[in-house]
């Protein structure tokens, strides 16, 4: 009988919370009502608005079907090339707190402690495991110091998973595999890094890189395009802080110049800076060789042999 009592208080008190939301605080009206289009609660006789952007806890997918519903539903993170077990493992936080934030008891940092040694050592059962988790460590630390997107991460792990299962990886570094793979991911989804800027991050020296660098690519087959050095100027010009005048003319220079087949054989970041020199001449803006060579990570001489080179070329063009 207590209890049929409470239940029928509780149910009160239910309602009369809901008559409050209901009620506009402004104006005490009944009229509110839901704007779908902007996501709003809003009181019809006075505007006010009540809540917004409510939360949506549905899922971010559509199925039309129970198949599609089975083949989409999941939970937890999604899986990830990037780290060696796909993330399908758990992690012990860091931090010696419990669920409400709460810092725990001396004994249970000790505790903690151990839990996090044993879950490091049953993520890898072997060698292999061991050697990938190191290879994508040092992919993910050059990826940070390179400031290249998620993506370049996920291909560069894929390419390192396929020379392993390969065997590949016999006889070489794995740094070196590690940091050629990032190379080749960086090519293939058209991130401008040279290899000079992937060797300043490297643990193994630029010879290495290219020699494993080309030793993959011929094994898997990956068939890249030569690089074009106008995907450098954008990043260039930024870091030179110079006009748009310039930049749009570097990109001119350099596409006349091309298409005469003056940049083959050429580095394509002296090129692109040279380019970005030349556009700084005709544009009359004052553009110091020796920062256009250490922004693209070449030589003073590089640059000025390759700007006069180009401007040789436009003057002799056709279309000039």
């Amino acid at each position: 009988m207590t209890q049929s009592i409470t239940t029928t208080h509780v149910d009160e008190e239910s309602q009369e919370t809901e008559t409050e939301i209901d009620l506009c605080p402004d104006c005490e009206s009944d009229t509110i009502v839901q704007d779908p289009d902007r996501g709003e609660r809003v009181c019809q006789e006075c505007g006010l608005v009540l809540s917004e952007e409510p939360i949506d806890y549905g899922p971010e997918w559509r199925a039309f079907n129970s198949q599609e519903h089975e083949e989409l539903s999941r939970v937890g993170a999604p899986l990830t090339q990037s780290m060696h077990d796909r993330g399908l493992t758990t992690t012990i936080d860091w931090r010696n707190r419990d669920a409400n934030g709460h810092s725990m008891s001396a004994d249970k940092h000790g505790q903690l402690h151990r839990l996090r040694v044993w879950q490091e050592r049953i993520r890898t059962k072997n060698a292999g495991e061991r050697n990938l988790k190191y290879a994508l460590s040092e992919i993910d630390r050059m990826v940070s110091a390179l400031g290249v997107p998620q993506p370049v991460k996920e291909t560069a792990s894929v390419i390192y998973r396929q020379a392993l299962e390969r065997d590949l990886i016999r006889g070489r570094s794995i740094e070196g595999v590690a940091t050629s793979a990032l190379y080749t991911a960086c090519r293939r989804e058209g991130i401008p890094r040279s290899l000079e800027e992937v060797t300043g991050v490297a643990r193994v020296d630029q010879r290495e890189i290219g020699r494993t660098y080309r030793y993959i690519a011929d094994e898997l087959d990956i068939n890249l395009e030569p690089t074009n050095p106008r995907q450098f100027v954008p990043r260039f010009c930024s870091e030179l802080d110079v006009s748009k005048d310039v930049e749009t003319k570097a990109v001119e220079i350099i596409d006349e110049t091309t298409e005469l087949g003056l940049h083959s054989g050429k580095s394509p970041t002296g090129y692109a800076a040279a380019a970005i020199y030349a556009a700084g001449l005709l544009c009359d803006e004052t553009i110091p060789q020796r920062a256009v060579a250490e922004t693209a990570q070449t030589t003073v001489v590089t640059v000025r042999n390759r700007y006069r080179e180009q401007l040789d070329a436009i003057d002799q063009s056709p279309a000039t």
